[in-house]
């Protein structure tokens, strides 16, 4: 009688252990799927929001406002303190570069948060249609994010960039995997 109870555990212990193993499978294969397009792909916007968080992202931002494939760039996630000639010192060398253009977002903490805070500055410029900049791996997530949280008026066109190597650490995958099933429970 007293083993009973004790294999009932074991078994819906080994089922649940299972089930939430496949998932974390299927995520991280999600995640770690999405392609590098920055380098293929030019595309084109009235906006670009840049999620702050690794390198490459604010260069990729910078690059699309230059040639002119945006018209304004929202750099989201900003501390506090920082200014704009801290976050890029490679601005001096972009000639015609306006700092009006640039407006930098500094109260959001989280990629939830990103979508919150940038939605009224796109709105406000009047963006029909923004650039989602950034890193390859942090993108399926963010899409998702900014898919379901901006409305159906606003096109949100994916531009994944590399950061750091061009294949992620596994360590990278399985941390981003967790944080997207995490978001998967309340954010889309």
């Amino acid at each position: 009688m007293i083993m009973k109870p004790f294999w009932k555990t074991l078994v819906v212990s080994f089922l649940l252990l299972s089930l939430l193993s496949w998932l974390f499978y299927k995520e991280s294969r999600l995640v770690s799927s999405l392609p590098v397009n920055s380098w293929t792909e030019d595309s084109s916007a009235d906006c670009a929001v840049v999620l702050t968080g690794a390198s490459g992202r604010v260069r990729e931002g910078v690059d699309a406002l230059y040639q002119k494939r945006v018209k304004k760039l929202i750099i989201s996630g900003v501390y506090q303190g920082a200014q704009w000639k801290e976050i890029f010192p490679q601005w001096i060398y972009y000639g015609e570069l306006e700092p009006n253009d640039i407006v930098l977002e500094r109260r959001s903490a989280t990629t939830f948060g990103n979508a919150q805070q940038t939605l009224p500055l796109v709105e406000a410029l009047g963006c029909r249609d923004i650039l989602l900049i950034t890193s390859r791996l942090h993108m399926y997530r963010s899409f998702r994010i900014f898919d379901k949280y901006y409305p159906d008026t606003i096109n949100i066109i994916p531009v994944a960039v590399v950061s750091g190597s061009y294949k992620p650490k596994v360590d990278d995958v399985l941390i981003e995997s967790f944080k997207s099933l995490f978001y998967s429970l309340w954010a889309y």
